[in-house]
C-alpha cells in the first residue's frame, strides 16, 4: 500500500505551503487523546489533562473520533465554498484562513493572517460550514473512511444513516455514540463541538500556538525554498526520507511513493497540493485525499529517520540464532573477527558476513587499534529498536 504523487509535467507552482492553527489544534488533540503513543509530549499532555476543567476532559473523550484514526477534514484548508448552505455564510470555507510567518505565504487561493490570531479566529471559520456539509464530513470520520461511503444525504436518507451506524458500530467507542448524536441533532452537535474547540483555546491552545507557530513557519519557509531550488521530487522525498522514494521508471510517469497503509494516487497537475508542517502531529505523516477536495500532506517538522523497512530489517537481523550469539559476545566487549570465529566455531568469512549485516544496519561499532579491527554492539542503537518500530508503524 502506498500514496503515489505523480510528477509528470508538474512544477513547484502546483504546491502550496502553509501553516494552519486548526490543523495543529487537531494534532495536539490527537496527542492529548492518545499521549501514550507520543512519549515526547507525554509530560505536556499529562499537565494539560490534570489542570483542565471537567468540561474539557469530557469533550476530549466525546469528540475523540474527529482527531484519532481519521482526522476530520474540516480541520484542514480547501473546503469548497459552494458546499455552504442557507444556514451558513458563503465564503472561502472553514479552515482556509492560515497563518504565515516571515517569508512564508499561504499559496494561491488562501487568505493569510499574521501570527498571534489565537484559536478563536480559525474556529470561527468553522461556523461557515453548512449543516449538510458538517454532517457529511463528521459521518465520514465516524465511519473512519471516505472511500466506499456516500454520506451526502446522511441526515435525510435512511440507507445512508444505517450505513453510518453499521460502520461506526465496528469501531471503538465513542464512534457509534458520536454517530448517533449526529443523526439525532446535528445542529446541537455542531454547536457543542465548536464550543469545545473554543474552550481548547482558553485551556491550552492559545499559549501552545504562540510558541509553535514560529517553528512551523520556519519549516514552511525551508520547504518553499527547497521546492523552488530543487523541485517537487526532492522536496517531497525530503518530507519523509526513510519512507518516501522517487520512482523514475522508463514506463510510466515519474512519481514519489510514500509507504502508507492506504492506497491513493495524487495528481498535482489536476489539483494543486497543499503541504503543511506539524509539530504535535509527529511522527505521523498524514495524506488527506478525500474525493472532491484538494489533497493535503500534513508532515512532521522533524521526520523520523527510521522507516518501516529499516525497523523491520533490524528486528530480523536479531532473529538469526548465530547472529544473536555473536551479539551477546560483542555486547560485553569489542572483539576481532578472528576471536569471534574461534568462540563461535565459525569461519572468519561467516563471521564477517554476519558483522556486515549488523554494520549495514548501524547496530555495530567499529574500532581500530593498530592493525586490529574490533567490533562492538551499539547498545544504544539496540535499545532504540522498540521505539523505532513503534514510530515507523505510526508514520
Amino acid at each position: 500500500m502506498a500514496v503515489v504523487v505523480l510528477l509528470a509535467g508538474v512544477g513547484p507552482d502546483r504546491f502550496s505551503v502553509a501553516v494552519s492553527p486548526l490543523a495543529e489544534l487537531a494534532a495536539s488533540l490527537h496527542v492529548l487523546t492518545g499521549h501514550l503513543h507520543h512519549p515526547e509530549h507525554a509530560s505536556w499532555a499529562a499537565d494539560v489533562s490534570r489542570t483542565a476543567p471537567p468540561a474539557f476532559r469530557a469533550g476530549l473523550s466525546r469528540f475523540a473520533p474527529l482527531w484519532t484514526a481519521l482526522r476530520w477534514r474540516a480541520f484542514y484548508p480547501g473546503l469548497d465554498p459552494t458546499t455552504t448552505g442557507p444556514d451558513s455564510t458563503a465564503g472561502a470555507g472553514p479552515g482556509v484562513t492560515v497563518s504565515a510567518g516571515p517569508g512564508v505565504t499561504a499559496g494561491p487561493g488562501l487568505r493569510v493572517r499574521r501570527p498571534g490570531l489565537g484559536s478563536c479566529a480559525p474556529v470561527a471559520g468553522l461556523r461557515r460550514l453548512s449543516l449538510r456539509r458538517f454532517a457529511e464530513l463528521t459521518a465520514f470520520t465516524c465511519a473512519s473512511g471516505y472511500h466506499g461511503f456516500d454520506f451526502g444525504r446522511v441526515l435525510h436518507d435512511p440507507a445512508q444513516a444505517d450505513a453510518l451506524r453499521q460502520a461506526a458500530s465496528r469501531l471503538p467507542e465513542p464512534h457509534l455514540d458520536l454517530a448517533e448524536e449526529l443523526l439525532r441533532d446535528p445542529a446541537a452537535l455542531r454547536d457543542d463541538l465548536l464550543d469545545f474547540l473554543d474552550l481548547c483555546g482558553r485551556v491550552y491552545f492559545d499559549d501552545l500556538w504562540a510558541e509553535t507557530e514560529p517553528v512551523l513557519a520556519r519549516a514552511a519557509h525551508r520547504l518553499r525554498q527547497r521546492l523552488a531550488d530543487e523541485g517537487p521530487a526532492a522536496a517531497l522525498v525530503g518530507l519523509s526520507p526513510s519512507t518516501a522514494r522517487l520512482v523514475t521508471a522508463s514506463s510510466g510517469p515519474a512519481r514519489v511513493v510514500f509507504d502508507k497503509v492506504h492506497h491513493a494516487v495524487i495528481s498535482p497537475s489536476r489539483t494543486p497540493v497543499l503541504l503543511m508542517p506539524t509539530r504535535y502531529g509527529a511522527p505521523h505523516l498524514l495524506v488527506k485525499n478525500e474525493p472532491g477536495l484538494p489533497p493535503v500532506v500534513h508532515f512532521p517538522v522533524a521526520a523520523p529517520d527510521v522507516g518501516v523497512t529499516l525497523a523491520r530489517s533490524r528486528l530480523l537481523a536479531l532473529t538469526d540464532p548465530r547472529r544473536v550469539r555473536l551479539c551477546r559476545l560483542i555486547a560485553r566487549q569489542s572483539m576481532t573477527t578472528a576471536d569471534l570465529a574461534d568462540r563461535l566455531s565459525m569461519t572468519r568469512p561467516q563471521v564477517s558476513r554476519h558483522l556486515r549485516v549488523l554494520r549495514d544496519l548501524a547496530l555495530v561499532r567499529v574500532e581500530r587499534h593498530g592493525r586490529y579491527v574490533l567490533y562492538g554492539l551499539d547498545l544504544a542503537a539496540v535499545e532504540r529498536i522498540g521505539r523505532e518500530v513503534a514510530t515507523a508503524l505510526q508514520y
